[in-house]
């Protein structure tokens, strides 16, 4: 059947079992669409749902945590609470790829011990791989867990952490017992002491800013009260009595 057969007085003319069903279904479509359409600008009506939460979020900009309404609270402390879970896992994946790049640097290098630093990273070394042997690690691990702990303690303590700064002082303490530990007796003593200098002069960065001093503060202050004692006596004396009028014996008007 023709186009023209299928097209009577501007109106569609079902001819097969798949007609009979598409109308039905793309009235249903438009009717769906409408009430969905309806639903939306009903929705940002004054009063409506949508146009309180829009309200909720223009307000906050200007009320203080407080005031905020308790949906914003919860998506910004979920969303603060997510971010920092990332940022702990980041940190985790970077710390781990750290440790793995130190690790690969052999325990015990084609270093003799020549020079200032290898008079202070050789007897280290030397005694990490000692030490591992007893321990279910590797060498290399634990040298890196050194390296990597220094490097932490003096960038942390050049900005202030107090944790830092404890971690400095922790691994200067342990890198001058480990170095009079595995060096030789003669020269024992000097490896100590240059190995303490080094610590020392890093330290200045490390230790930026700490002092040993107590910090008093002289401000007068803004408001002194003054107390002026005052003591203050009230008697009631009584009216004197007309004349003519009689006492008992035993009763005297009071004279002033």
């Amino acid at each position: 059947m023709s186009h023209n057969d299928r097209q009577m007085n501007g109106q569609h003319r079902p001819n097969s079992i798949l007609d009979q069903f598409e109308l039905p279904l793309a009235k249903k479509s438009r009717q769906r669409l409408a009430r969905l359409r309806t639903a939306w600008r009903e929705s940002w009506e004054e009063g409506s749902f949508l146009h309180q939460r829009w309200e909720d979020v223009g307000q906050a900009r200007h009320a203080s945590w407080h005031e905020v309404a308790s949906w914003i609270k919860t998506a910004g402390l979920f969303g603060g609470i997510s971010l920092i879970v990332l940022m702990l896992d980041a940190a985790g994946d970077i710390a781990s790829a750290t440790l793995k790049g130190l690790s690969n640097v052999p325990a015990t290098s084609t270093s003799d011990g020549s020079g200032l630093w290898g008079t202070v990273d050789h007897p280290v070394r030397v005694f990490l791989a000692g030490q591992a042997a007893h321990l279910a690690v590797a060498p290399a691990a634990l040298y890196a867990f050194w390296q990597l702990t220094g490097l932490l303690g003096l960038v942390g303590g050049f900005f202030g952490n107090a944790g830092a700064r404890i971690a400095w002082l922790l691994f200067g303490l342990g890198s001058l017992a480990m170095i009079w530990s595995a060096t030789p007796a003669g020269g024992r003593a000097a490896a100590t002491g240059l190995a303490a200098l080094m610590w020392a002069l890093a330290s200045i960065f490390a230790l930026r800013g700490l002092t040993l001093r107590p910090i008093v503060h002289n401000h007068p202050p803004q408001f002194m009260p003054q107390f002026n004692p005052e003591l203050h006596l009230h008697a009631t004396l009584p009216a004197p009595a007309p004349a003519g009028d009689d006492f008992d014996n035993n009763i005297h008007p009071l004279q002033r």
